[in-house]
């Protein structure tokens, strides 16, 4: 049984000695986990309403500026989607590993590009992609399910960090498992953290990404909590998530 209070003090304690070093994995993390391809999907939108009302005949230099405004800002969309899962996913696991080792006392920015290094890149994309596909077709049907199953799916991207070669149906499987019975915490948990991007937004929301760094590890004290759990009960193993000290690191 964990509290929030509890993975929240230990978080702090690994940020009072590596607070740095976790900002800068966090806001990588940050940029490569944000909605740009949804932003820029709103400004076409808001383009396209505004082109509804103009008059072609009176403005058709203007229309005609528009049009390729359209097109640009629906490239810039496609650019960054492509780049979201081709670098990004990569990006976001390698920075997961990153917080994991630093809640074991190993602190390493190199973890950033663990993906690229072990020769698991594809198996990783692939994971990571069936993983959004599956949140987003969740959502479709309604948003209270898409919400429970983004929480099924959140340890993800912990469980590539540390067996990148997993598969994906595999790394799916587990992280329901892991998140059985932990999805209400984890949304109160979540909740926990309202106050403080309140006050992130006070600051002409610059103070967010200050934030960041506490809610990712507390984010990776919780999967570490998870992880134990899930070998206790024999979901899982110390060789399937390639722990090498497996008491000392459970």
């Amino acid at each position: 049984m964990w509290t929030r209070e509890q993975i929240k003090e230990r978080a702090k304690r690994i940020l009072k000695l590596n607070y740095w070093k976790a900002f800068l994995v966090s806001l990588v993390i940050s940029v490569v986990t944000a909605d740009s391809y949804g932003k820029a999907e709103k400004n076409v939108n808001k383009f396209t309403d505004d082109y509804a009302v103009f008059d072609n005949t009176i403005f058709e230099g203007l229309v005609n500026w528009t049009g390729k405004l359209l097109v640009f800002l629906a490239s810039v969309a496609i650019i960054l989607l492509i780049l979201r899962v081709v670098v990004g996913y990569m990006l976001e696991v390698g920075g997961r590993k990153f917080f994991i080792k630093a809640a074991e006392g190993e602190t390493n920015m190199g973890y950033l590009g663990y993906c690229f290094k072990e020769g698991s890149y594809f198996g990783v994309l692939v994971t990571m992609l069936l993983r959004s596909i599956y949140t987003f077709l969740w959502f479709l049907l309604l948003v209270i399910p898409g919400i429970v199953k983004s929480y099924a799916y959140s340890m993800v991207p912990y469980i590539l960090a540390e067996n990148p070669s997993i598969g994906a149906e595999r790394a799916i499987q587990l992280s329901n498992k892991m998140t059985d019975g932990e999805k209400w915490d984890m949304f109160v948990l979540d909740l926990s953290f309202l106050g403080w991007y309140i006050l992130g937004m006070l600051a002409l929301g610059i103070g967010v990404i200050f934030v960041n760094p506490y809610v990712d590890s507390t984010k990776a004290e919780l999967y570490l909590i998870l992880r134990k759990k899930a070998i206790e009960n024999g979901s899982t193993s110390c060789e399937e998530l390639n722990i090498v000290n497996c008491n000392g690191n459970i």
